[in-house]
């Protein structure tokens, strides 16, 4: 089991940026990133393989974001840019095995890190 804790949320302007940071208690596997808007079901935004040669987008966030990670520190990021209105959510790290795209395959939630974008 990995604890995980996520910084980095806050409030910004529609076509800003902001990075967010997740650092691991331990080694953790694979990791992605989900969000969870108000009223709706939590959702998947990018994973990063265990050794960060393959990652994978959600289509709302591709060629916006950008996920990475350092394993000599147990860190993991999301670099956002030109954000919207619509990626306004809680945002989530995980960890688990293999492909993380839904939510059933994460082993280890982070507490969340809220993200507001205004328009």
């Amino acid at each position: 089991q990995v604890h995980l804790v996520e910084s980095g949320g806050g409030l910004v302007q529609a076509g800003g940026s902001l990075r967010l940071s997740c650092v691991a208690s331990g080694r953790a596997n694979s990791m992605a990133w989900f969000r969870q808007a108000l009223g709706k079901e939590r959702e998947f935004v990018a994973w990063i393989s265990s050794t960060g040669s393959s990652t994978s987008y959600a289509n709302s966030v591709k060629g916006r974001f950008t996920i990475s990670r350092d394993n000599a520190k147990n860190t993991l990021d999301l670099q956002m840019n030109s954000l919207k209105p619509e990626d306004t959510a809680e945002y989530y790290c995980a960890a688990g095995w293999g492909m993380i795209d839904t939510p059933d395959r994460v082993s280890d939630w982070g507490q969340g890190t809220q993200v507001t974008v205004s328009s």
